[in-house]
Parts: structure tokens; sequence; C-alpha cells
């Protein structure tokens, strides 16, 4: 039997629904209001706020396939299982059941003739080993053996393995991770487990139990309300389910891959998998990303899509293949996720624009740096002739030329020069492009702290003056404006919105006079929940309107005179009232990327 991504999805969603679980949309790949993060990199970030007391207008047990983008491990792509972009499907419990009721549901997931139908003898389990810190987890390890699981079968694995935190304090506790069984034999010997045998189980399921609460002086209590949040991803069940070492051999890269080979007209072999595994994972992260509002640029979120594209195109390039191609794998993409994620469908004709004038671009200039590359590598071998002496590192001013005149990354001048055996002095291009501003956050991700919990007040004024300022917006600028971004620290609000032409000072005036009357109205901020249609027709102002559940928040910031200044969806977090928000103030307007404009602002305590 093969199992279908399609069908394992639906699986799980309709698995948790029967549990009744709400099953809630994807959250987008950008997160909302975070500077902290590029992409959403985890299952539970969307909903790290209702850790923090919030309550979900969806209820207090929730399901859904999260979209997720990792860039850590670029340079991995195209082995065996690395990805830039996967699907994490994930089920949670806010203060509703707790290790019981998980561990039921996961074992009768997996195991049921009605769902997975997985033999139990091929599945193992860890749990927590306990500590000095917190107790062994025994409570988990007798709930696996009650349901089925052999005592052979359960490890007790240490923090760094079976241990989950959001933060340095706040909410965390152990977790049991679930394992199958790919080792030769059909079925593991009776001494293996995972900490026996750890090669011959691949890990496919993640149950994190919150139970604690660390406090600033490093010690636990617990939590009165405690939460689960399990996460499986859909790519690596997918793979280990139809006994292949690769996802590129299922169904989720089968069509792509197809698609590739009939269009830079190449076969799939030894020689050219890697370059054609890369097309195909950056092109399906790149689909994803657009149709998310990420559009291509030099900083932040766009520049990593940029960087996806043209690594794609010079993966093209390196197989003799010297035409636009990616916005026809886009096509495949998109047809293979808009079940899953609508609203693809309805953005397919722009997915297909913006990657298709992406590829144009490059691919007009790379042929004319890849000329300027091999005439550097070639001064490099005369200069060895005349001297005896070896050059072996490209100068930054060589490479950043490469970069500021032909759109060459530096990893891609790093790539090519390993190809051929030399290095590319990096710490002084990196200076170079400080100085041009133009130093990418792509790894920024790396710095994740899950949320706004650093500098929370300063955050949640920003972002409420976010929602006033895109109310005047519409009223200024005479159109229907949406949010194409947003980017809020403790110090500053960064929005993009969608215009074709610069925003003059008068009209800024104009924005930040109406903000500051709403703040000094003293505005109270209410929050309902709402049926989605119903807020749609009652002309709540949205943004994104598909990453919202069917029962959504509303946000409406109103004086004593029950004038409104702003209604609109959003997840929050928002001040009570305005009065405690400060002076608002616009420092500048610019363009972000086609059609799109930026604000920046601040609040000023006077």
């Amino acid at each position: 039997m093969q199992y279908q991504s399609a069908e394992i999805r639906q699986k799980f969603l309709d698995f948790f629904k029967s549990k009744n679980h709400a099953v809630i949309p994807s959250a987008s790949v950008v997160p909302e209001n975070d500077p902290t993060v590029l992409f959403n990199t985890a299952w539970m970030q969307p909903l790290v706020p209702y850790l923090m007391g919030e309550k979900h207008p969806s209820g207090d047990k929730l399901t859904s396939s999260q979209k997720c983008i990792r860039t850590g491990d670029i340079e991995e792509v195209g082995d065996n299982s690395h990805l830039t972009f996967f699907e994490m499907l994930w089920n949670w419990s806010l203060w509703d059941y707790f290790k019981k009721e998980s561990i039921a549901y996961s074992y009768e997931f997996l195991t049921s003739k009605d769902w997975l139908n997985l033999d139990p003898k091929k599945i193992a389990v860890t749990v927590f080993e306990g500590d000095d810190d917190a107790p062994r987890d025994e409570e988990s390890a007798d709930l696996w053996n009650n349901v089925w699981m052999p005592r052979e079968r359960i490890s007790y694995l240490d923090k760094n393995e079976n241990w989950w935190a959001a933060w340095s304090t706040g909410p965390c506790g152990p977790d049991s991770e679930i394992f199958y069984w790919v080792g030769e034999s059909e079925f593991p010997p009776v001494w293996s487990n995972v900490e026996t045998d750890e090669d011959n189980w691949m890990e496919i399921w993640n149950n994190v139990f919150m139970e604690f609460n660390r406090l600033e002086d490093g010690s636990l209590e617990k939590l009165p309300n405690k939460n689960v949040d399990t996460g499986m991803g859909l790519e690596r069940i997918v793979a280990t389910l139809n006994w292949e070492k690769t996802v590129y051999n299922t169904d989720i890269f089968s069509e792509i891959l197809d698609s590739i080979v009939a269009n830079i007209l190449v076969s799939y072999n030894d020689e050219t998998m890697k370059a054609i595994r890369v097309i195909a994972d950056h092109s399906r992260t790149a689909t994803v990303m657009i149709s998310d509002w990420v559009l291509p640029s030099n900083v932040d979120q766009g520049y990593v899509l940029r960087r996806l594209i043209r690594i794609a195109v010079r993966k093209a390039y390196s197989l003799d293949f010297k035409w636009e191609f990616l916005y026809k794998i886009a096509e495949v993409v998109i047809e293979k996720l808009w079940v899953a994620y609508p609203h693809m469908i309805d953005k397919k004709d722009e997915i297909i624009s913006e990657i298709q004038k992406e590829e144009k671009q490059f691919w007009e200039t790379l042929e004319k740096g890849m000329k300027e590359f091999d005439k550097l590598v070639k001064w490099f071998k005369i200069a060895f002739e005349r001297t005896g002496k070896k050059i072996d590192t490209i100068a930054w001013n060589k490479a950043f030329k490469l970069y500021d005149t032909f759109g060459f990354p530096l990893e891609m001048t790093v790539e090519l020069a390993e190809e051929r055996g030399l290095k590319v002095d990096e710490e002084w291009f990196k200076e170079a492009e400080k100085k041009h501003q133009e130093l990418s956050r792509a790894w920024a991700e790396q710095k994740f702290k899950w949320g706004l919990a650093d500098d929370w007040e300063e955050t949640t004024a920003l972002h409420s003056a976010t929602h006033l300022m895109l109310a005047w917006l519409n009223e200024v600028l005479w159109g229907w404006i949406n949010q194409k971004g947003s980017n809020i620290t403790a110090e500053r609000l960064r929005f993009d919105f969608n215009f074709d032409r610069k925003v003059v000072r008068e009209e800024l005036d104009k924005i930040e006079e109406y903000v500051n009357d709403a703040i000094l109205k003293w505005c109270e901020v209410e929050l309902i929940n709402m049926d989605k249609n119903e807020a749609k027709e009652s002309w709540v102002r949205w943004s994104f309107w598909e990453k919202y559940p069917d029962i959504v928040k509303v946000y409406t910031f109103k004086d004593s005179e029950n004038n409104v200044y702003s209604k609109e969806l959003c997840w929050g977090p928002h001040v009570e009232n305005t009065k405690t928000m400060g002076r608002f103030k616009i420092k500048k307007e610019e363009a972000s990327s086609r059609w799109v404009r930026r604000i920046k602002a601040v609040l000023i305590k006077d």
C-alpha cells in the first residue's frame, strides 16, 4: 500500500475533528509581529500567545496543518532529509485534556484500522528520565504501557531529548516522542529500542506536556492549567510509512521532479539528482512564500525568497539549461497544495508572475556574472603561471562586485569558488554589505524567542498603533489598503501596505493626526468573537483573510461617545485603552517592493 500525502494530512485532521478538536487554517509562513524570526519554523509558533493566557476563538482543542520554513541548513538541501519548506500536523489542548488522552489519541491514530493501521510491534517511545530539576515521567511511561507498549520499547532520555521550553522562564515540561521501525528486518529485535538501537528508529511524532512554570530563580512550579501540543512532520511520516529513505521518492515531490526533468531536458540520475532536488525544494518553498505575501527584495523574507529562486536558476544553469522555467514548476506546486491551502489557487497568477519576473531578471545578469567569475578565475591561473605564487582567495571587493553588479549572493560566489578549489574573503565582504545597508537577516530565525515575551508593553502598544494607522491610510489614500507585512520591535513599527506611489508628507501628517486623536480620546479596545463570514459581511477590515479560522477575533477601537476609530480582524495582543500608548510619529515612508510601500513609525512617551 502506498501512502499519499493528502490522504495522511486529511486523516490526521479528520481524526482530531472526531475527538472534538476545531480544525483551523494554517497561519502564514511569516510570523505576525515577531521581529526575532523571519519565518514560522515550528508548529507551535503561531499559537504561542495562547500559552500566555489569551483565549482562542475556536476553543480549547485545536488541530491544523501548519506551513513551516527553515533555512538554517540550506546547504544540505538535496540530500535525503533536508527541506526548506515542510508541513507540520499538530493538535493542541489548551487547559483541557492532558497526558492520558494525548497518549491514547496518538496510539489510536497510529494503530487503529480506521486510521493509519500501523503494527504496534514497530512502534517505540521515549519519555523524560528525570533529574534534580524535575521528576522522572513515570506517568507517561505507565500510560504508554497501559495502551499496549511493552516496557522494553520505552526509553528514558535526558532533558536534551525529552524536555520542551519556550523561553528561559515560563511554561515548560517533559515530552514523549514516538518512533517507527525502519531497520532492515521486518520487525525490531526484542532488545531494540530508541536508546539501544538509535539508527533503526525514526521519530514520527512528539507530544509535549507543559505542566511546569520556570521562575526567574530557575526553579519550577506546577502550572494550574496544563497544555498539550503535538507535532508530526507530514513529509517525514509519508516517507517513513512508505519505507522510503527520502521524501523525494514520495508523491510529495514526484510530480514536481517529473516537471523539472521535462522542462530542463535532463535525466534524473546520480550526477544530476542533487541539483534537481534543490530546484524542486526551492521552487516549492518560493511558491509557498509568495502565496503568503512575500515578494523578492534585498532584505528580510524577500531576500530569502530571492536567494532561493536564484539558487534554483543557478542549479539549472549548471545543468546547461539557460531559459526561464521555474514559473512552470510553480504551477505544479500550486496544483499539489491548493486543496490544503485554498488561497494558493486564488493567488496563482500573482505567484507565477512574480517568479517569472524574478527569474527573467536574474537570467539577464547570470551569464554576464558567470563570464566575470570565469575571467577572475582565469587571472588567478595567469598570475600563478607568471609568479609561481598560488592565489586561492577571492578578494572581498571582487565578490562584492559580483553581488552588487550581477546579483550574485555571497553564498553563490562561495559555492562557485569551492567548486574550483577557491575561498572568498567573506569577513570584509560582509563589512562592505553592512555599509550598503543590505546585510540580510536570513539567519535571524536562529535567534527565535517564541513570541513577544520581551518588552511586551511597548510592542503591544505599537501593534495597536498599526491598526489605527491602517484605518486612516484607507481614508487618506482613498482605497482598499491592506497589510502586506509587519515587523514590530520595542522601539518602532514597520508596516508594509499595497499602494502604487509615494505617500507625501501632507498625507502622512493627516494619518498622524488621526492616530493621535484616537490616543488622546482614550479609546477603549473591545474584543469580540465573530463568525468569519458575518465579520466579512459587516465590513470588518481584514488583511490575509485566508489565515483566520471560522470564528475570528475582532478588535474595535472606540471612544466614550462610541465613535469607532478602527475595527479589524486580528490575533492580538492589544492595549486595553489607548491612553497608555504615547504620541504617534511617522519617521519614514519608502518603497518596499513592487506596488508595496513601507512606513516606519514610533510612539514617543512625552
